[in-house]
């Protein structure tokens, strides 16, 4: 799937992505990954539906998405990096992956984010309704061990 806006891009064709790109950014300005392993970083990317956000070459943003592709899916690692945020790229990104046509008629949509709020907000998505239903095994500092 490709998707252009002006001189941007945005691809799920997992052999454009820029492997090193990505992990400089979760390991080093993602608060949720930092320290991340490469090889965390690659693996992850083999088992998730991948969005590249490109500038010609350059790749600028990324976002994956873990999902069964019938009830259930999972947003993670979204992305615009500094120098091109303010753009209305990450709104157009959360477009392109909410009407990816496997994303479809999913019961449940689920993410984790410290400051995006807004963002998600715009796209239908609210705090959960029940939070004492749902529990965690979070290991916060698992890349600093490794």
């Amino acid at each position: 799937m490709n998707s252009q806006y002006n001189d941007f891009l945005i691809s799920t064709d997992k052999s454009k992505l820029d492997i090193d790109s990505i992990h400089t950014f979760l390991s080093a300005k993602a608060y949720w990954s930092l320290h991340i392993p490469i090889e965390r970083v690659q693996k992850a990317i083999e088992n998730s539906l991948c969005f590249g956000v490109y500038q010609k070459e350059l790749q600028i943003g990324f976002a994956r998405v873990i999902s069964d592709y019938s009830t259930i899916a999972y947003l993670g690692d979204v992305y615009i990096l500094e120098a091109f945020r303010g753009q209305g790229l990450s709104k157009w990104l959360m477009e392109t992956i909410m009407s990816h046509p496997d994303l479809q008629g999913l019961r449940r949509w689920i993410l984790l984010t410290g400051d995006a709020h807004g963002l998600y907000e715009q796209f239908g998505w609210t705090a959960i309704a029940d939070p004492s239903k749902w529990m965690e095994l979070h290991n916060k500092n698992v890349y600093s061990n490794l």
